[in-house]
């Protein structure tokens, strides 16, 4: 944890990577985007999320965005990578407005290369800090 930015939002993190019916990895995308710029936050997700779905051997284009306006167990902010094909978990993601601007706490399963995704996101510009799971 010593590149973490923030020790609460990565003790969060690592609380929801907890083993549960897949094991997952996850990263927190710190941006620069405050609340005035959620479309720029937005992009910011779907291009981490393209870097995950490439890194996890999904290809991004056979990707989409599905975010949870039909289902009472998600919140506002929260999203999902699935696959066209059988809409299958690519990653996961929320959205959090942490000090003025948004930080993208987004998870997947541990079997992506998960450096691969690190060094990714990076290449986008994004300050990241890698959590991986137990």
């Amino acid at each position: 944890m010593t590149d973490a930015i923030d020790a609460d939002l990565y003790a969060r993190t690592k609380a929801l990577l907890e083993p549960g019916e897949i094991d997952l990895n996850g990263a927190i995308v710190h941006t620069e985007y405050g609340s005035q710029e959620d479309v720029k936050m937005m992009q910011a997700t779907i291009d981490a999320g393209d870097v995950i779905a490439e890194h996890a051997g999904y290809d991004p284009t056979d990707c989409f965005v599905y975010s949870g306006n039909d289902d009472p167990e998600f919140s506002s902010n929260q999203h999902q990578g699935r696959t066209l094909e059988d809409e299958a978990f690519v990653w996961e993601c929320q959205q959090l407005l942490r000090n003025g601007t948004f930080d993208i706490v987004i998870y997947y399963e541990a079997s992506a290369d998960h450096e691969a995704i690190l060094e990714g996101v990076r290449d986008l510009g994004y300050e990241v800090t890698g959590v991986e799971g137990a």
